[in-house]
């Protein structure tokens, strides 16, 4: 299953305790589903579970059995066709069945719970999310514009900040932050998926932190490399034309240590010094050598 799956499968096994909060559920997957008019309701879903909730949603919202069930596996198809029950449903909503646009009736939304619920229905009707090993996104679909945007404005006085855009004669509600996710999540019932969310970031951020260690390791090694062959290169040089020999103590000791392990490090190398010498000092005699290796 999808990770949007498994997201919808959290949120159908929320119970249906209270009959406002059905009510605002039924009312988001209406508003997101497939056909809401005065004619008929329709309701398509893939998901089994999805499926499974629909009639008891419908039933402890509205009292209403779907005049069409699924038949078969695939998609699962759900409708009301008549017209008393339909009128049952605008009645509750206060929504005027003749009129085209229709909107949301922010007065059966005043409890947080019911804009939770309400969020809920429009997510499994309408929305989708991407697996957050993939990347960050969350969006809600419908064919209302109205309804869209009106939304829009419920979620931000939920203190979140979505993004709007149209695709296909559908308007869209979208998050690409993953924290902005994790609070939807969290907020529709789902948090052991905004947990999911938030665990793909955290090892996200650790895999690229180990990345440009790594990147940053391998960098300094080649410039060490390449620091160690200018070196050798020096002192042979110096050795060719007989200076090396004249040279104090200090930078003979620090060639020949450089000629005998040219794989080690400043560290590795000052270590073996007689006696030991910073680190520092070691690669001011080196840098010595390579300044007279050019001249």
């Amino acid at each position: 299953m999808s990770f949007a799956g498994d997201v919808k499968t959290q949120l159908c096994r929320i119970p249906l305790s209270r009959k406002c909060c059905a009510q605002a559920e039924a009312y988001g997957v209406l508003l997101y589903c497939n056909t809401f008019s005065a004619s008929q309701a329709r309701i398509v879903t893939e998901n089994e579970v999805f499926a499974q909730r629909l009639p008891v949603l419908f039933q402890k919202a509205f009292k209403l059995t779907f005049d069409r069930l699924p038949q078969g596996d695939g998609k699962q198809v759900f409708a009301l066709e008549v017209p008393e029950k339909l009128e049952v449903i605008h009645h509750t909503f206060g929504s005027d069945p003749r009129v085209v646009a229709l909107h949301v009736n922010f007065a059966l939304l005043e409890e947080s719970c019911c804009r939770a619920a309400f969020l809920r229905g429009a997510f499994l009707a309408g929305g989708s999310v991407t697996d957050p090993r993939k990347g960050y996104h969350l969006e809600l679909a419908t064919s209302h514009h109205s309804v869209s945007r009106e939304v829009l404005a419920l979620m931000r006085e939920l203190d979140q900040e979505p993004k709007s855009a149209q695709r296909k004669g559908n308007t869209v509600i979208y998050f690409k932050q993953s924290d902005k996710i994790e609070d939807f999540l969290t907020c529709i019932g789902a948090p052991l998926a905004a947990m999911e969310v938030m665990n793909a970031k955290l090892e996200r951020d650790l895999r690229g932190k180990v990345n440009r260690r790594v990147n940053c390791d391998a960098a300094n090694l080649d410039k060490s490399v390449e620091a160690a062959m200018s070196q050798v290169e020096a002192i042979r040089r110096l050795e060719r034309e007989g200076v090396l020999i004249t040279l104090p103590d200090k930078l003979r000791e620090a060639a020949a240590l450089r000629l005998a392990h040219p794989e080690d490090t400043l560290s590795q190398l000052a270590q073996r010094c007689d006696p030991p010498v910073t680190k520092s000092a070691l690669n001011h005699r080196l840098r010595k050598l390579v300044e007279l290796g050019r001249e």
